[in-house]
């Protein structure tokens, strides 16, 4: 891919905290890579460790949105510019901003991702019923379709007159390249990707193994709401701006994906049957409470079972997760 050219600066607030997002990146068919993670893809931009990136991202099919009464707003402009002008597809079905290179990441570190701000591009997101899809595809034969309009002003989507759901933005898919040739978007796995875990919403640290050079990061796929799960196929999806600040952890050591809240600590499950997901966001909460809480193996299991919550994560694409969630308020002293 070329390098990108909306790199700018910018002042984000948060709070009364003003962040300084060095660069930013718009969606055009020279950021975007539509289905795949690719380990020889080239960088539309590039980052030292530290620095903060604003990212714009887009989900959706533009003609199935105005078909729906969607406005013909910017974001379905660029849907319809990535349809016009991309050719290399696949296999996946996501729209993914990047990758960002983040100077001095080296396969075996960690890419330490900040999600500094989520914030919404649309007042609409869109939801869907896929044949041979979902949960319960033999119940759900047959394509349907529904607009869902979002109130920024109430942070609501209105699912229908009498029924508003909460919104809490976020992204489904963010990732890190694989160690070599391209990986489908659609199942989560090592490198994070299609995680589509509610719980990666503004505030949250994700921890990523790096498999090469640079990490390579990419985004997409955003959520205005959605519940554990996941199972009709979709969220409440929609088109979102993210601020990330990507750090390059050399102290940490990870197999698989893992997340920090202000509350909780999490460490995730990936696996096609439900049961062995469980079992592998067991073993990673296992493996952090030895590694960084000094407990022995006996004494993180049983804690585990006391008082950490595991949680369906999603069920639909194709690799299931689990997470399991460790509030950090049962800790009596600081980390």
């Amino acid at each position: 891919m070329n390098h990108c050219h909306g790199a700018a600066v910018l002042v984000v607030v948060l709070g009364t905290v003003p962040l300084l997002a060095q660069h930013v990146v718009r969606v055009t068919p020279a950021t975007v890579q539509w289905g795949h993670f690719d380990a020889d893809g080239k960088p539309v931009l590039a980052v030292k460790s530290g620095e903060v990136v604003t990212m714009d991202t887009i989900c959706g099919v533009p003609d199935m949105l105005e078909r729906l009464g969607a406005a013909t707003d910017e974001p379905i402009r660029e849907m319809k510019q990535m349809y016009a002008e991309i050719k290399d597809r696949g296999p996946g079905p996501h729209f993914l901003t990047g990758p960002v290179a983040i100077d001095g990441a080296m396969p075996g570190d960690v890419l330490e991702v900040e999600i500094l701000d989520i914030r919404l591009r649309s007042p609409y997101g869109w939801m869907m019923i896929e044949p041979d899809a979902g949960e319960l595809p033999e119940e759900f034969p047959y394509l349907r379709e529904k607009l869902v309009p979002l109130d920024e002003r109430s942070k609501t989507a209105e699912f229908s007159p009498r029924i508003h759901i909460p919104v809490r933005p976020f992204f489904g898919n963010l990732g890190v390249a694989p160690p070599e040739g391209r990986l489908n978007s659609a199942p989560p796995s090592y490198n994070a990707g299609n995680l589509d875990n509610k719980w990666l919403v503004a505030g949250t640290k994700v921890y990523i193994p790096v498999q090469v050079p640079g990490a390579l990061f990419s985004v997409g796929d955003g959520h205005a709401a959605q519940g554990d799960g996941e199972v009709c196929i979709t969220a409440i999806e929609t088109n979102l701006t993210g601020v990330f600040r990507f750090t390059v952890r050399k102290d940490m050591k990870l197999r698989w994906p893992r997340a920090e809240t202000p509350t909780h600590f999490i460490t995730m499950g990936l696996h096609p049957n439900l049961d062995e997901a469980a079992r592998r966001a067991t073993k990673e909460m296992i493996d952090y409470l030895m590694t960084e809480r000094g407990l022995t193996r006996d004494d993180a299991y049983m804690l585990i079972s006391a008082g950490v919550d595991l949680h369906v994560t999603q069920v639909v694409d194709g690799t299931k997760g689990v997470h399991a969630t460790l509030p950090k308020a049962i800790f009596t002293t600081a980390q």
